[in-house]
This record gives structure tokens, sequence and C-alpha cells, in this order.
């Protein structure tokens, strides 16, 4: 069986997949048009966020079983047209859990403390003692998502003595009991809390979650985190918050459109920016790469399917 990997992979998934028997191809530089025609005859496509499987590319496979993602977000692969053509799409959601929780909160640092204004400042040889931050200790943070990455969001904001309430449909009381976090609903969230932290995926009900209306609950003092997925938070009624000092700050490594380039956002000191960095570390990139390739080998060995996110629907 034939895997193609069409980004950027870490060895020891290739490895892995190469010591289960299968053909592995790894060519990163493909155009849309040239994967069109390369994905004929392929069992499994592996791609991270850079390569888009659309649903011309997955009409022209003729083999192809599996797409797997190595990352969690599939922002870049049609599944309604996978889904029509049986095509099983995978995601790698727990390899990157720490690296993402652990930018969130130090993005919610930086913010607090001021430090990429300060580390600005003194590079350019100006010694700005007047810059003022807050303390994190007794505050409260809202998380909304508490799935992996927003749990270990909740477990570290405990551990530096904050007080944490969450919002999430779908966690069970006896989990949010496990973690010490006081499970609200989000107009609760927003009027306490002195920073809210987005961890959920972009769905039709997450669009926007965070804008004018639900923007005009928060205290003034409010910050907001976001690491999860752009497209989350209204970008233009976050910055006329910001602007017209209606909340604090914010500290954003993911946008709705990126790269980022041109944008007001970047013109505000009390904006903390970030590109899309959540998962880049060492570590994250090796655990997402090698639990793609493990659950890719089961899917096409086995017919086990880990992290599917429309079986479900191509069962039906």
């Amino acid at each position: 069986m034939k895997v193609l990997i069409s980004d950027k992979l870490e060895k020891e998934a290739v490895d892995i997949l190469k010591q289960k028997g299968f053909q592995v191809d790894i060519n990163t530089e493909l155009t849309p048009e040239q994967l069109k025609e390369k994905i004929k005859g392929y069992d499994a496509l592996i791609v991270r966020s850079k390569t888009k499987a659309t649903k011309d590319i997955i009409d022209a496979s003729d083999k192809l079983k599996v797409i797997g993602r190595a990352g969690v977000g599939v922002d870049n692969i049609d599944i309604p047209a996978a889904t029509a053509k049986g095509i099983v799409v995978m995601n790698a959601p727990a390899g990157n859990t720490i690296s993402a929780a652990e930018h969130a909160f130090a993005l919610m640092f930086a913010l607090s403390k001021n430090i990429p204004c300060a580390n600005s400042l003194l590079k350019n040889k100006k010694w700005e003692k007047k810059l003022l931050g807050i303390e994190l200790y007794g505050k409260t943070i809202g998380i909304i998502g508490l799935g992996r990455v927003g749990s270990h969001m909740a477990k570290m904001s405990k551990g530096i003595g904050m007080e944490v309430i969450g919002y999430d449909p779908l966690i069970r009381e006896e989990k949010a009991k496990n973690l010490d976090v006081k499970l609200v609903d989000l107009d609760e969230l927003f009027q306490k809390s002195d920073f809210i932290s987005l961890h959920v995926p972009r769905t039709p009900d997450t669009k926007k979650l965070i804008n004018e209306n639900t923007i005009s609950k928060m205290k003034k003092n409010v910050r907001i985190i976001n690491c999860a997925r752009g497209g989350v938070v209204d970008e233009g009624a976050l910055y006329k918050a910001l602007k017209e000092g209606r909340i604090a700050g914010a500290a954003l490594d993911v946008f709705e459109q990126e790269p980022l380039l041109d944008s007001p956002l970047l013109e505000l000191d009390n904006v903390v920016v970030t590109p899309h960095l959540g998962a880049s570390t060492k570590e994250a990139q090796v655990n997402v790469a090698v639990e793609i390739a493990n659950s890719i080998a089961l899917a096409l060995k086995e017919g086990k399917f880990q992290n599917a996110l429309n079986l479900s629907a191509i069962k039906k």
C-alpha cells in the first residue's frame, strides 16, 4: 500500500510507516494541480497545514482511503467531499496538547506583564519603568472548551493560584470536579472572567464566538487569549473594543486569515501576537507526526480508525 506525504513530516513518522511495510513517497513541493495528478494510486495522504486537500484533489483520487492531518485543525481538508467518497479523515489531537496549552499560558503571562513591549523598548535603548502589569494570582480565568488543551490550561492556571471557571457543553460534571473547575454558562463566564482563554474548534457554533455582543458582557479589565482556531474571534469587533478601552488586552496566536501581515490589531500595544506557533515545539511536531503515522497504519492494516472525524457519516 502507498502513502503520499505532501507536507514536511518528521523522520520518526516516516520510519514507522516504512517499518510497517508501506511504500512512502514524500513530495512537499506539489502545486494543487500537480497533487491532483499525483494522488492517483495512493491509499493514504498525510498533510499538515500547507496542503489544501480540496474537493478537486479528493475527487481525482482513485484508491484513497484515508487522509491524515498531522495536527488538530482540519480546516484545510474538505471533509464533506472526503465523506462523499468514503474517505476517512483523521487528525492527531493528542500530540500537541502540552505545547498548545503552554503557548496559551505563555501569552497570558506576556500580556499581563507587558513583556513584548518592555523587550522592544529596552532593545531600542529605552529604559521604561512605567509599564504597569498585573498579577495572575487570585484572578479568575474563564476557559471555553475543556478538552485536552483546555484541561491542561486549567491545571496550570490552578497551579499559580488562579480561580478557574469553565464552559463546555460536552464535559461531564465529574471531570470538571477532578480538574477543580467550576462549570458555568457562557454569560456568567463572560461576566466574571479577568482572563478568557479559548480552546475550541472552529465550527458553525463557535464561529465569531467572541463578538460585539459577547464582548459587551465582559469586564473592562478582561484579557482574551486565543490559541485555538482563527475565526472564533471577530477580529473587527475585538479591535474596536480594544481601541475604545472596553477591554484591556488580547493575545492571539491564530487569525481569520493567515498569514496575518496587515491588520489594525498589529498596531495596538495591548495586543500580543504570534504567528500560529501553538504546536511549534520540537516535541509536538514529532508527537503529532508519530500519532498520525500510527493511526494511518492501524487504519490501513487492521481497519481500526483512531481519531476519525467522519467515520460515522461514512457508515450511515
